[in-house]
């Protein structure tokens, strides 16, 4: 599977648009990462654990996007593109989406 975010690959040709890949994941803080998040807000920096939250939630946000595409027999996902969004307090969203084709 071609993963890209460009809306051609070079040298292959479009033969199909598909339709629209996605996948999707919430996650919610937990209260561990909440005290520790606080105590680092006050000094600043970097907040290691929804650094790590968060590209957990893209990669499974991803993976589900191209189990998507394969089940749609999809060759490539173009134009991918990944947003969050708050669901409701302490969870949010991780949306990844793209347009499933077939190549020649």
């Amino acid at each position: 599977m071609i993963i890209t975010t460009t809306d051609f690959i070079p040298n292959r040709e479009v033969t199909q648009i598909i339709g629209i890949a996605r996948g999707s994941t919430v996650r919610a803080r937990n209260v561990g990462r909440d005290i520790f998040a606080g105590l680092k807000n006050l000094v600043g920096g970097e907040i290691d654990e929804y650094t790590k939250l968060q590209a957990q939630s893209r990669e499974q946000a991803m993976q589900r996007m191209i189990a998507d595409a394969e089940s749609q027999q999809a060759d490539a996902i173009l134009n991918v593109r990944l947003t969050t969004s708050m669901v409701m307090q302490g969870a949010s969203e991780m949306l990844a989406y793209g347009t499933a084709v077939k190549l020649s």
